[in-house]
């Protein structure tokens, strides 16, 4: 079954996977979700990823979820912002702050998926694709 919106599915099967105490969430592979999920990484909401080649010829990405010693999830909230049907860009001196600073916007750009004080400090704009707090 073909997926639309694959940030969207991407960043569904995370919540989801946060919502339920799951230690790893498993999805379709792609360059974007693969540059997402080191973001992800990076900022410290996921453990860690790997990409797996299987049967597929797309293969798979497996994320591990980071949880703090008290059980709590790294990843609190995310919010997807731009969509197949309302494309969002930003300029560079519009590129927003997500939840005071302590939440990441993440963004596309011509120089790659980046976040957006990396967007900023680069002073390059781009498409706004989604909020993790």
């Amino acid at each position: 079954m073909a997926v639309t919106d694959p940030v969207a599915d991407m960043l569904t099967r995370i919540r989801n996977a946060v919502a339920v105490r799951h230690d790893t969430v498993i999805i379709p592979a792609s360059n974007m979700k693969v540059s997402l999920a080191k973001i992800l990484r990076d900022e410290g909401f996921l453990a860690n990823y790997e990409v797996e080649q299987n049967k597929s010829p797309q293969g798979t990405i497996t994320l591990y979820l980071h949880y703090g010693d008290d059980g709590q999830p790294s990843i609190s909230g995310l919010k997807r912002v731009s969509r197949p049907g309302l494309r969002v860009y930003v300029g560079k001196g519009e590129i927003p702050r997500y939840y005071g600073g302590l939440g990441v916007s993440i963004m596309s750009t011509s120089s790659g998926i980046m976040t957006g004080k990396q967007a900023w400090r680069e002073s390059i704009g781009g498409e706004l694709l989604c909020y993790v707090w």
